[in-house]
This record gives structure tokens, sequence and C-alpha cells, in this order.
């Protein structure tokens, strides 16, 4: 099982957000170089990184800040944020990204999620983005019809490495992970799920390893490692047997 630290960037700078909202963004780090590079030497093996703009936008707009990432530090990078056609997946994928996260066009355009899964074998993720048990897009601002377990059914074959699931409501707001909702989720989509949101403290990690055997192959943690709530060292300890994807 994975524990990934999570770069959100907003104007070129490490925020967190709380449930998505663009307005509630901390600042934790104005250098995302020297904030991956932290993670890196602390013994992280990946990094989940969100152009917050670009899902917004609907294309990259912090690639100078994700293209100094990937050059500055030798961890995996997993990457989401804006990416909706194969021409944007292709660059990524050229730049050595290693991991390209796709979430509206999961609903917009399912064939391309295919498509790219094919090309480019664990190398595509798809984003699940829940609230109320429905999946939002473009950058969550609009909630779908869609059911979330529905989607991850529908993507069985596919070839994607992963599905991010992402509790909407408890994201950014440290208020402990719906440990049973995700082992539910991970157990319908029957693909490895990397659980997000929610995350405030050693016990919430420990929770969702317990599940590992159900589906539950990583976890994303931002807040909590930024503001110490989460050690590192104690993190990693706990992570450092087995690992899925």
């Amino acid at each position: 099982m994975i524990l990934y630290p999570a770069i959100d960037l907003k104007e070129g700078r490490c925020v967190r957000l709380v449930r998505g909202e663009m307005e509630t963004a901390t600042v934790f780090n104005a250098d995302p170089v020297a904030q991956a590079t932290a993670f890196a030497e602390a013994g992280f093996r990946w990094l989940h990184i969100v152009d917050l703009d670009g899902a917004f936008a609907g294309r990259s707009v912090n690639a100078e800040a994700v293209e100094a990432i990937r050059k500055a530090v030798p961890l995996k990078i997993q990457l989401g944020g804006g990416i909706r056609d194969r021409a944007a997946i292709d660059r990524w994928f050229a730049l050595g990204i290693d991991r390209v996260v796709l979430g509206t066009a999961a609903v917009r355009d399912p064939a391309l999620v295919r498509a790219a899964a094919l090309q480019n074998p664990e190398g595509i993720a798809v984003a699940i983005d829940v609230r109320e048990g429905r999946v939002a897009i473009e950058g969550w601002a609009e909630k779908t019809t869609v059911d979330a377990v529905e989607l991850a059914r529908s993507l069985a074959g596919s070839g994607i490495a992963a599905i991010v699931h992402t509790d909407i409501a408890r994201d950014g707001a440290l208020t402990g992970v719906n440990v049973l909702s995700v082992r539910a989720f991970a157990r319908h989509a029957r693909l490895p799920v990397i659980a997000s949101g929610g995350v405030a403290s050693l016990q919430d990690l420990a929770s969702l390893k317990r599940y590992e055997e159900d589906g539950i192959a990583g976890v994303i943690c931002g807040r909590a490692l930024y503001d110490g709530r989460i050690d590192w060292a104690a993190a990693l300890r706990l992570f450092s047997t087995g690992a899925r994807c």
C-alpha cells in the first residue's frame, strides 16, 4: 500500500483547499520544487500532483511548476487536473510523468480513457470525485447524475492502473476518513482504489491500511502532512510493507 503526499498547485504555489473551494486556499509553500524535494528526502516513493487551476480551466495551467518538479526529484509522479485530450496525455508522458489521472474525461469521453490505458499500461488512473454518491467533474464545480459505483464498475477491463476516490465533503477538512464507505466502494469497484479526502491522523491511515485486501491500494494525504498532524516518518513506517499500485 502506498502513501501519496499531495502537491496541489494554484498560481504556482502549493496550497490546500477545503472541500475543493478555491476561496479556501491556504498556501503551505510558495516553492513547489522545495516541497517535492522535502518529500523525496523524507523517503516517499510517489508524489500526487493536481493542477487546481487546470482542473477549472480544462487545460494545464501550472505546467511550468510541474515540469520543474519532474526535473528536480526522482519520485514517481501521478498528475491530474485539466488533462482532457490525447495530446495533453501524450505530452505529459513525454515529459516523464509516470501516471496521468483523468477525471472529467472519464465521464465526458470514456473511449479516451480506454485508448490511453491501452497505449500506456499502468499509466492511467481515473479520478472519481464523489459528492453524495454522485460524480463531480470540472474541478468539482459540476455535480453529475452519474453514480460513483456504476462509473467504477464501467471501468472493469479498461486497463487503468487505479481509481482515485475522493470524498469531496471531507477533503481538506481534517474530519477523518469515512473508512467503511471507502472500503465498500473498493469492494464494488474491483479495481485498486487510492483513497483521498479527510485524512487527519495516523489512525486514519492505519484504518485504511487494514482494508488493503479489500482493494484499498493507496492513500493521498495533504493538509495533515503539511501542518504536522501526521509525522512523516511514522506514516512511512506504517506503509513500509506492501505496494499494489
